[in-house]
């Protein structure tokens, strides 16, 4: 039987707006598994942050860069350990150094990496590990893509400076009318909703089985009979379908249309998007302030 400490049991309070009681009892039911207590939270209908992708706990920035003739796009996030080294001047130029090159490349971390440096002195990694010798401060370059079409259109949420911030989306599209503004549009609403993929078809399948469990426990708690259940299951998956695939949302400038309708009207076809949120999914390992003193004290 695993220990069900106090902070496990905060921390999932912090993921899922649960009680302390049911957030422990979650935790004790599964054996102090927090990715199976998240589920059975929600089975229960105790979590309140159900469909929330995991605590931005990484410093640093998103920054978005479009070619010349509008056509490809690249987006990267550099992390650093705080915010105070993301507002710093160097650190922004680098970045945008890096977005630069990232264009001339396919798009991953590998290829952006040994990508020439922007100042000229050997490969990006090159000149990441430089910057943490300088200021003295880990850095990751931890992901980047590329995407290409007629027309690539991005958008910065909250720009901390020119191209960059902690929301970056990318839009790729093809077809008639202003696609600049159309996908301008579509990306501001992606910022806002955070799709999980561009269509059903598209989506993990593992985030789809998880649904599926979850609202079938759900489901059974009401004791209604299988086949009610069935289409209980059938018309919820619909409804989560209109939640996270980009196509099935309704547009946020006009809710009574999907993203879909909205192309569909404006003559455009979407060939895919990038959405990239500062230190999504990491978790920051909380400081032990005793331990750290004492390391500094050490031998003095």
């Amino acid at each position: 039987m695993a220990q069900i400490t106090a902070a496990l049991v905060k921390e999932l309070r912090e993921k899922t707006g649960a009680g302390m009681m049911d957030a422990k009892k979650a935790l004790v039911e599964n054996d102090g598994d927090e990715e199976a207590a998240i589920e059975w939270l929600r089975a229960k209908g105790l979590s309140k942050a159900a469909k929330k992708s995991g605590r931005t706990a990484a410093d640093g920035l998103v920054a978005v860069k479009v070619s010349a003739d509008g056509k490809s796009g690249a987006i990267v996030e550099l992390n650093a350990e705080t915010d105070f080294v993301a507002r710093n001047e160097g650190f922004q130029k680098a970045l945008a150094g890096i977005a630069e090159a990232a264009l001339g490349t396919d798009g991953s971390v590998e290829a952006v990496a040994a990508a020439p440096a922007p100042d000229g002195n050997g490969t990006v990694d090159d000149m990441i590990k430089r910057m943490i010798a300088t200021i003295g401060e880990n850095m990751t370059l931890r992901r980047s893509a590329k995407v290409s079409a007629d027309k690539v259109a991005s958008y910065i949420h909250n720009a901390e400076t020119a191209g960059m911030g902690k929301v970056g989306v990318l839009v790729a599209l093809s077809g008639s009318g202003d696609l600049e503004d159309i996908g301008r549009k579509i990306a501001m609403h992606i910022a806002a909703t955070s799709p999980a993929a561009a269509t059903t078809d598209e989506l993990d399948p593992a985030l789809v089985e998880t649904e599926k469990r979850v609202l079938t426990e759900q489901a059974r708690e009401s004791g209604k009979p299988d086949n009610i259940i069935e289409g209980m299951i059938k018309g919820r998956m619909q409804k989560f379908y209109k939640e996270v695939v980009l196509l099935e949302q309704p547009f946020v400038m006009n809710p009574d249309q999907t993203v879909a309708a909205y192309l569909k009207d404006q003559g455009a076809t979407l060939n895919g998007f990038v959405h990239f949120k500062l230190g999504e999914g990491i978790e920051k390992a909380a400081d032990n302030f005793a331990d750290e003193v004492a390391s500094l004290t050490k031998g003095s």
